[in-house]
């Protein structure tokens, strides 16, 4: 499918009535946009399949929902910090936001390497994109220590003053999702939620509440990464080993 054919989709999916549905309904303000729900889009994104040209083609048209659907059909392991910082500076909401940095940056090779520089950048929607690879890493690399996770716990800390909405709701779920990876981790994330909840800001008493709240229900879903795969590796040894 080439440039012309996708744009002619979008073109034919647009709905000036979605347009003013997500700004109501989801805080969604976008210049150039058609009027998509993200949901079209996925399925847009698979019958397309990766094309990493293809991809750079449609963010360049400005168009909203073309430049979405760029963070659903490149490869991430092709991006460069360049091409990163060239598109998180374009961020304009939470949506293509967390659709770039959810699926895409976070399986990057330079995804810590941004959450860290992002986190303390001023503008909202970068420091927020800062803490969703932080908030998405767990799933997009199973197989990390825990001590990845615990370099994040100072630099929530850090911000958890930062009273903007998309911000504290992003480092609140970043400890929340730290703190559901496994069992060791979801001590130590109630722990630092704790810390937090002695501060004297309104932002950092909501992202630490809301957190503890979550991670202290006996109900709570816990991961066991890595020791999941570890786990599953040395089941698979000993019935080779049986057999």
């Amino acid at each position: 499918m080439n440039l012309q054919q996708v744009v002619t989709r979008l073109e034919t999916l647009a709905d000036s009535e979605k347009i003013a549905t997500k700004e109501r309904k989801f805080g969604i303000k976008a210049r150039n946009s058609l009027g998509i729900y993200h949901k079209d889009l996925k399925v847009l994104a698979k019958e397309i399949g990766c094309d990493n040209g293809l991809a750079i083609e449609l963010f360049d048209t400005g168009i909203y929902e073309a430049r979405i659907l760029c963070s659903k059909i490149y490869d991430p392991k092709c991006i460069t910090e360049e091409q990163m910082n060239h598109w998180v500076m374009t961020f304009e909401n939470w949506e293509i936001c967390d659709s770039f940095c959810m699926g895409f940056f976070a399986k990057s090779q330079h995804s810590l390497v941004k959450a860290f520089e992002w986190s303390g950048n001023k503008h909202e929607f970068i420091k927020r994109a800062g803490f969703v690879i932080m908030a998405a890493y767990g799933f997009a690399d199973k197989t990390a220590s825990n001590e990845a996770f615990e370099s994040f716990f100072p630099v929530i800390e850090r911000e958890v003053n930062d009273e903007r909405t998309y911000v504290k709701k992003a480092i609140n779920w970043t400890l929340r999702n730290i703190g559901k990876r496994n069992v060791d981790l979801n001590k130590l994330a109630i722990v630092v939620a704790n810390r937090i909840l002695a501060n004297d800001s309104k932002s950092a008493k909501w992202i630490a509440k809301n957190a503890i709240s979550e991670l202290e229900k006996p109900d709570v879903s816990i991961l066991d990464y890595p020791r999941l795969e570890t786990f599953a590796r040395q089941r698979a040894k000993q019935s080779s080993e049986k057999w």
